[in-house]
């Protein structure tokens, strides 16, 4: 009402005042266009009057928060401050309520602390654009205020005062005094920023932000004691996250020389004790390294890994392994140090993939890595890298393709470098198959005698070196250490042949099944056994060859692996004559009988009795006997027979009379014809 009357009257004195005063009653009324208009009009009036004006840009200020602008709420305060900040604060004290000015001095606090962080708009911005926004006229008095908020020369010194009206405000607030320190950092004052972080510190100890604010002032300075002592006191609160905003106001040579000073610390630290509490203050150390690097430091993201690995932090440490592997996949360190964290967390797979990775890249800073751990972890690493490479060595001679991506150079590169890791046999052993299956016989050759001598006392070796040497020596001499092997491993053996051409095989063979022929005549069973062994596998399993060694196991008693062969030999029967058929059939039947299975055992002898009679009764005679046979005949058909298996049970009965005229057969055949009656059963 009485702005209204004095803004009708006819003299225009204190116009602009009286603009400002009625916006503000406004505004207190929630008239927020109408106090705009009104703050707007003093501001773009062609002579400002400067107090009128700064109540309008705090008013105004106070609009834009409520519209979401905050930004430019910040601008005009700056603005207004940097015309007169006494009479800025005046202004917020009279005119902006108590409600609203916590909101108020939050919302300066934050958008000025993002100001000196270069959060806000690009320093492209242009200069039609800044008016726009600012709303700002470039007449004498406030023509160099239209730039504001925007290039980082112009952003600390309107910062800095904003930051002023704040502790002026409010001299209690913390974050107030911290943001006015980071704004006289940036002006270059950092002799005054440290007097107030020093002030504010005094007051409150314990506060991480000032700490590290002080500790880089102190290492800029050159007192690198002091800042070792403000870093600790950092590390003890255990507050790391404080440097995020920090760095983000720290000048380049600022943020680097922090980086190079924890590092150096850190290294330092893990040089002297490795005691767990050492060990988490160099990691303190390195990650406050990394945050000045900017989140990515590749030494000290290696250094830190291991000692979460050392602290038995294992996920951790695998979580700095991925950052360093993400910005370089064929990082040797990286790889390695991360397959031996799988390795300590028993992750074979993960384990052997990422070490098998370094090894390719550089195996030389690999093979050191795998050195250092204890013999225990050394042997479950080279076990583990042996199975796999074995088992993709064994794949590539089966199907002439590696699985996984992997080559035979990668084979050979792992494989050399376990020869170099681990002194016993098997290591040397896989390196030289890895190259033979390369084609490179001799230098295949070569290693092998390097390793064990030209008479090798180890099994393996010797039937490689035989394989290796088998064009320039008698078959049979090359016969004897394969034997041996077949006897120890036959699986290694069947790897082994295929290094053999098939004429060769044929060859081997045939000497074999002739030596272990002349050994069963000589009761030497054992041995005779490995070159039985030998003749099937170089035969690819000849029945003629698997009926020898059935019978050398029938004489060993090792019924079960007899079985195993002769159910090869029936299951091969094609063109088979029903002589040899019979034979085979009765051999199948009393190793049955042997292992305790009887109604198999006489299914077997009926068949071979249905093939040959006079065959299968001259070898029943021989062995298990007729009379004994008979027997478990009739045990057998009375079993079918107590079952009602009427018709089973009287051809069980049939064939046992043709072996021997049993009475307890003949009883069992009267009975089955009078529980017959009148049914024909035959």
């Amino acid at each position: 009402g009485i702005c209204e009357q004095l803004l009708a009257a006819e003299q225009s004195t204190y116009h602009n005042t009286l603009l400002a005063l009625r916006g503000f009653c406004s505004l207190h009324t929630q008239d927020h266009p109408r106090a705009l208009q009104d703050f707007q009009r003093v501001i773009e009036h062609d002579s400002p009057h400067p107090n009128s004006c700064i109540k309008a840009l705090c008013g105004r200020g106070l609009i834009r928060i409520s519209g979401g602008s905050n930004y430019l709420t910040a601008l005009d305060y700056i603005t207004a401050c940097q015309l007169k900040l006494e009479e800025t604060i005046f202004t917020i004290k009279s005119y902006v309520p108590w409600n609203q000015r916590g909101l108020l001095l939050k919302v300066l606090q934050e958008e000025g602390q993002m100001m000196l962080q270069k959060k806000r708009y690009p320093a492209g911005s242009s200069v039609c654009f800044q008016r726009k926004q600012t709303g700002l006229r470039t007449f004498p008095t406030l023509k160099v205020f239209c730039f504001v908020g925007f290039f980082p020369s112009r952003d600390a010194p309107g910062v800095f005062q904003l930051a002023s009206l704040l502790v002026e405000l409010d001299s209690s607030d913390e974050a107030s005094r911290i943001l006015c320190a980071d704004a006289l950092y940036q002006m270059g004052c950092g002799e005054e920023a440290h007097k107030m972080l020093s002030l504010a510190l005094s007051r409150n100890p314990q506060r991480a932000p000032v700490l590290a604010r002080l500790a880089l002032l102190q290492l800029k300075r050159g007192f690198v004691y002091d800042g070792n002592q403000l870093l600790k006191r950092v590390i003890s609160i255990g507050d790391s996250s404080c440097l995020l905003p920090i760095l983000d106001i720290f000048q380049d040579e600022d943020r680097k020389l922090l980086q190079s000073h924890c590092r150096w610390r850190a290294l330092a630290i893990l040089k002297g004790k490795q005691e767990a509490a050492a060990i988490k203050e160099a990691i303190a150390h390195l990650s406050f390294a990394i945050l000045a690097a900017g989140g990515y430091a590749e030494d000290c993201l290696l250094t830190r890994a291991r000692c979460y690995g050392r602290l038995g932090q294992m996920k951790t440490a695998i979580f700095d392994f991925n950052a360093v592997l993400k910005e370089d996949p064929r990082n040797v360190q990286a790889l390695s140090g991360r397959g031996l964290v799988h390795l300590a967390l028993r992750q074979q797979k993960e384990a052997v993939q990422d070490l098998i990775l370094a090894l390719k890249v550089e195996a030389g800073a690999v093979i050191p890595a795998i050195l250092s751990l204890k013999p225990e972890a050394q042997g479950l690493v080279t076990g583990w890298l042996l199975q796999h490479g074995r088992a993709a060595l064994t794949e590539l001679v089966a199907t002439k393709e590696l699985p996984g991506g992997e080559t035979l150079g990668d084979l050979l590169t792992m494989a050399k470098a376990l020869t170099k890791i681990c002194k016993a046999a098997q290591p040397h052993i896989f390196y030289t198959d890895v190259l033979m299956a390369n084609g490179e016989h001799q230098e295949a050759l070569k290693h092998l005698q390097e390793a064990f001598g030209p008479c090798p006392a180890e099994d393996s070796a010797r039937a490689r070196l035989a394989v290796l040497q088998l064009q320039s020596r008698n078959v049979a001499e090359a016969a004897a250490p394969l034997s041996a092997l077949a006897r120890r491993d036959e699986k290694d053996l069947a790897f082994l042949l295929n290094f053999v051409d098939t004429k060769q095989q044929q060859h081997l063979a045939q000497a074999a099944a002739q030596q272990g022929k002349v050994l069963m005549r000589g009761h030497h069973h054992e041995k005779a056994l490995g070159y039985h062994s030998l003749a099937v596998l170089a035969s690819r399993d000849s029945p003629r060859y698997l009926r020898r060694r059935a019978a050398c196991l029938t004489q060993l008693r090792e019924f079960q692996r007899a079985l195993t062969d002769m159910e090869k030999v029936i299951q091969g029967h094609g063109c088979n004559s029903p002589k040899t058929r019979a034979g085979d059939h009765c051999c199948q039947g009393f190793l049955l009988l042997a292992l305790a299975q009887e109604e198999a055992a006489v299914q077997h002898y009926m068949e071979a009795l249905q093939l040959d009679e006079p065959l299968a009764l001259g070898t029943i005679t021989n062995c298990p006997g007729r009379e004994s046979l008979t027997k478990t005949f009739h045990k057998v058909a009375q079993n079918n027979f107590e079952k009602q298996r009427y018709e089973e049970a009287w051809k069980i009965t049939e064939y046992g009379l043709k072996i021997d005229k049993s009475s307890e057969l003949q009883k069992l055949k009267a009975r089955l014809k009078r529980e017959a009656s009148s049914c024909s059963i035959h």
